[in-house]
């Protein structure tokens, strides 16, 4: 059974987590702090890592950094507040396989972990990327839609496919990158070759020049044999370079000339390769602005540029996604349901959906867990979900004023203010502050972070 490493700061929800995973087999291996958890990797081998997303001595993604720079792939999955979705998504394309939200629900929490430790199987046991090569793959969760913005993007798909031009696909985390980069491939005429997707979030400065370009046996320390490089792998295909402004100044020299001439040379060799690659590069930065991305680069792989729209400017296709991750959340978990409560819709339309298609991909799939019978409702969302849309009134009856300071009763507006108010009630002390604001001591960290409040 997988030996899981969780890494939380809560020692109570610490033992809740652990004797809940040891009673369904796993072995479970529990470190407070960012320090222990990279310790840990150090001494033992896991499966799995469960990490709370803030830590009393740093955040948990210093873990998965600390993991990828001992050139291990172990999935990982973080714990997080719901206001903490937009970084918890974006900690996806820095290697981490899921996010939770916290309160942690037992059924939603055993089907992550299981999906994560499925996906560490299906790759090779030796993977040090997450890499995926495919050949003429049916877009299997890929909807178009119908909006303007739907239209305007499967044009551009149209448009560029049949050429050979490095396409640059830019939106936010999780709007649906890849899928538009597997789109171009398939309408190519490199459709019945390789589509190699690489996650470069997920390489070390090390680590990338090999798993890019190959090496020769002896190269480095770990090279036992010789590697064959992703460019050549992916030969006569398509490339598929995701998050492609995580990548070294070194790397994207190589890169740079890998396009440019079409050759590269794996690391520790003498000779050349030739390849033939269509390349399609994607990010959710600006590549220029971040000042880390060589301009010659950017205009090489970005011949045509293709911006995928964020969820929220896409409300004429919602319900057509609705639909069909409520399908495919059936089919993967053997349930049943075939409406959402009118309160679900109405929840689902006034939320902004700062993860996007991911975000709503897996409330979807918590909400369908959690609901035994035909009709979804709104007990099945996060509870932050639902307070966070709601008006004031709807919540408890009560009125928001400063004498009663349940936090969960104001705007976002007022927030800031209250939460002032309250510590100076409390004569600064954040245990009493968070009581009297009706909210756990994390998240009232997490606001006086959002808001700077020292």
């Amino acid at each position: 059974m997988a030996n899981i490493l969780l890494v939380e700061d809560d020692t109570t929800f610490a033992t809740i987590l652990e004797n809940f995973l040891k009673k369904k087999g796993f072995d479970v291996v529990v470190k407070y702090s960012v320090k222990g958890g990279i310790e840990a990797l150090r001494t033992q081998d896991f499966q799995l890592i469960l990490l709370d997303y803030r830590l009393g001595d740093g955040i948990g993604l210093e873990v998965v950094d600390a993991l990828r720079a001992q050139g291990k792939v172990i999935p990982s999955v973080i714990m997080t507040s719901f206001n903490d979705v937009r970084t918890a998504v974006n900690a996806i394309r820095q290697g981490v396989f899921d996010y939770i939200t916290k309160p942690v629900n037992p059924d939603e929490l055993l089907m992550v972990v299981n999906e994560a430790l499925e996906g560490k199987s299906a790759h090779k046991a030796n993977a040090t990327v997450k890499v995926r090569k495919e050949t003429a793959a049916p877009l299997l969760d890929f909807v178009e839609g119908a909006s303007t913005a739907a239209r305007k993007l499967h044009e551009y798909i149209a448009l560029v496919a049949p050429t050979d031009m490095s396409v640059l696909i830019r939106g936010e985390s999780g709007t649906g990158k890849e899928y538009v980069a597997r789109a171009i491939h398939q309408k190519s005429k490199r459709a019945g070759k390789p589509f190699v997707s690489i996650d470069c979030g997920t390489l070390s400065k090390e680590l990338a020049s090999s798993e890019l370009f190959g090496h020769v046996k002896g190269s480095f320390t770990g090279a036992l044999n010789d590697k064959t490089g992703q460019f050549e792998e992916a030969t006569g295909g398509t490339l598929f370079l995701d998050e492609i402004g995580n990548l070294s100044y070194d790397v994207q020299v190589k890169l740079l000339r890998a396009l440019q001439e079409q050759v590269i040379q794996p690391v520790g060799a003498n000779k050349t390769i030739n390849v033939d690659v269509r390349v399609i590069a994607a990010t959710n930065e600006d590549l220029l602005g971040s000042g880390k991305f060589r301009e010659d680069l950017y205009h090489r792989i970005n011949e045509f540029e293709i911006i995928v729209p964020a969820l929220r400017d896409r409300r004429g296709d919602f319900q057509q996604f609705v639909d069909f991750f409520v399908r495919k959340a059936n089919e993967e978990l053997g349930r049943g349901v075939e409406e959402l409560a009118d309160e679900v819709k109405d929840i689902f339309n006034a939320y902004d959906w700062p993860g996007n298609l991911r975000e709503l991909k897996n409330v979807i799939k918590r909400m369908v867990l959690l609901s035994p019978g035909t009709k979804a409702e709104a007990s099945a969302l996060p509870e932050e979900m639902v307070y966070a849309i709601k008006k004031p009134a709807e919540n408890t009856g009560a009125v928001p004023s400063a004498d009663n300071p349940d936090l969960r009763l104001h705007s976002e507006a007022h927030e800031r203010k209250l939460i002032m108010d309250v510590l100076q009630k409390a004569k600064y002390n954040k245990s009493k502050a968070a009581q009297m604001l009706n909210i756990d001591r994390k998240t009232l960290y997490n606001k006086m972070e959002k808001y700077g409040i020292e």
